[in-house]
């Protein structure tokens, strides 16, 4: 359908479906209204019929700059799917700035938990506390979900799921995402699909057995420890033979700073190796030295990101996260393991008996707490079998009596490709040695502290290319992304790591 459109001083005939905006240079902003030409306002319900009616004019008007503008349409031919198009654009704009504004969506997420059983309980805990606990959460979530589904049904519209979680965020403030976008990903983000009310939905659609939709697009995201880095520092490029000269050097000599220059000097060739799949499972044999010389993991991290990023565990989590993991774990349910962990990594003592000796040391203890809060769950829409929180431990760390040989473990142990530390000592409170196990091998760690031998751990994810345990991902995209600040942007976060980082930085 052919109109002619006069928006200000312009005139021009535009074809129906067509972007006005983009035509007339018009701010993606604006709220337009459309007139005839008495002056006489177009309602939304009136447009379709008065676009089949020949010779009429309308007027374009830009309310955010209210200097007028008459648009002319002369309809040269009738097309219903357009004359639908163009109206339904129009009302669905007008609906959206409706829907998402922060008080009315605010109002309606008071309201409903104000009506609905146990709504009352989540204002009241967030009154008392300034934030909600993750049962608490839950309960939320699920009365927002049954609101939802018995308005508008099962599949709920997008629009509708994010005004619920911008009601979320803007009725309780401390809740919202400083470093998303929106500030509401981790309640629900349309870009992916995800967050604790899309969730919900998804149990809710599961349990009433329709077809499953199709799957929605997908923003892909690539960061974390398998992404290729650029190393900055190379600016020469030795050939293979040159490559081959620096390992054999390295591999025939105990001098340890000999190793470690020429391991500098490889870096270029080992992050080669590393990020080809029919070479990577190489790595260990051809740089042998990895499993004898102690802090050849933590140098090519510093050399893969520079002189700042390898120091933030160690900086940050004694000072700005440790007493926040623990005042989190305390709000979860309790269990033996639980309260040994929590006793540990306050180093307090048990006044119960059933609760046996501490837990390891209160830095270890602090980091298996934040494995609590961010416990495993299943990936995708296979059916894996959910572990509990003891069990992902031992995909953590793993303690080995000093006096019982690491060859023992090694035979007993099942073989992983997946990384974690060995700690061996007297006791878990009395480690001496850390080693990184990866395919059966042995990494000595130049960590003498829990917390390093973490750190030390983390690092050679990224320093061999290795993905993180499905177990253990949570928490290690959280170390990455929260404590490391290693690829922010790029790496897909669980709606759980968005909400603790939430928590930790509003210091409730």
């Amino acid at each position: 359908m052919i109109v002619k459109v006069q928006y200000r001083n312009q005139k021009k005939y535009i074809k129906i479906p067509e972007a006005l905006k983009e035509r007339f240079s018009i701010h993606v902003d604006s709220i337009l209204s459309v007139e005839d030409e008495t002056g006489t306002e177009v309602d939304d319900y009136a447009f379709p019929d008065l676009l089949t009616t020949s010779g009429i004019c309308f007027v374009i008007k830009d309310e955010l700059n209210d200097s007028g503008g008459t648009d002319t349409i002369s309809v040269t031919s009738k097309s219903s799917s357009e004359i639908d198009f163009y109206s339904g654009t129009l009302k669905r704009f007008r609906k959206e700035e409706e829907a998402l504004q922060g008080p009315q969506a605010k109002d309606l997420i008071k309201q409903v938990l104000l009506t609905k059983p146990g709504g009352s309980d989540v204002l009241k805990e967030y009154e008392e506390k300034g934030t909600i606990s993750p049962a608490t959460r839950k309960v939320m979530v699920n009365i927002l979900v049954a609101d939802m589904v018995q308005s508008e049904g099962r599949i709920p519209q997008r629009l509708t799921k994010e005004k619920y979680a911008l009601g979320i965020v803007t009725l309780f403030p401390s809740l919202q995402d400083p470093h998303g976008k929106t500030g509401y990903e981790h309640f629900y983000d349309g870009q992916k699909g995800g967050g604790f009310l899309a969730w919900r939905l998804k149990s809710v659609q599961r349990a009433t057995r329709l077809p499953v939709r199709s799957k929605d697009s997908r923003i892909e995201e690539n960061g974390g420890p398998m992404l290729r880095r650029e190393i900055g520092h190379c600016d020469d490029h030795p050939d293979e033979q040159r490559f081959q000269e620096l390992i054999s050097v390295m591999n025939h000599t105990n001098n340890r700073e000999v190793i470690m220059k020429k391991m500098r000097d490889t870096l270029e060739y080992r992050q080669r190796l590393v990020h080809d799949p029919e070479r990577s499972s190489t790595v260990l044999s051809v740089f042998p030295r990895l499993l004898d010389t102690k802090g050849l993991i933590l140098q090519d991290f510093s050399l893969l990101f520079g002189s700042e990023t390898p120091s933030k565990l160690l900086e940050k989590w004694p000072t700005s996260f440790k007493a926040k993991v623990i005042q989190q774990a305390e709000m979860l349910t309790s269990t033996p393991l639980l309260k040994r962990l929590l006793l540990s990594a306050k180093n307090q003592r048990a006044d119960e008996p059933s609760l046996e000796s501490p837990e390891w040391d209160s830095d270890m203890a602090s980091i298996l707490l934040l494995l609590h809060l961010l416990s495993p769950q299943p990936a995708g829409r296979k059916k894996t079998q959910k572990i509990s929180v003891a069990q992902a431990i031992d995909h953590l760390v793993v303690f080995h009596k000093s006096c019982r040989s690491l060859d023992e473990h090694l035979q007993s142990h099942m073989d992983t490709s997946q990384p974690y530390l060995l700690a061996s000592g007297t006791s878990k409170e009395a480690v001496g040695n850390f080693f990184i196990l990866i395919d059966k091998k042995l990494i000595p760690c130049e960590a003498t502290t829990s917390l390093a031998a973490i750190d030390e751990l983390f690092k050679l994810h990224f320093v061999l290319g290795t993905s993180y345990d499905p177990a253990l991902k949570s928490m290690y995209t959280f170390l990455q992304t929260t404590v490391y600040n290693i690829d922010v942007d790029t790496t897909s976060e669980s709606p759980k790591v968005k909400e603790l980082r939430t928590k930790f930085v509003c210091n409730v």
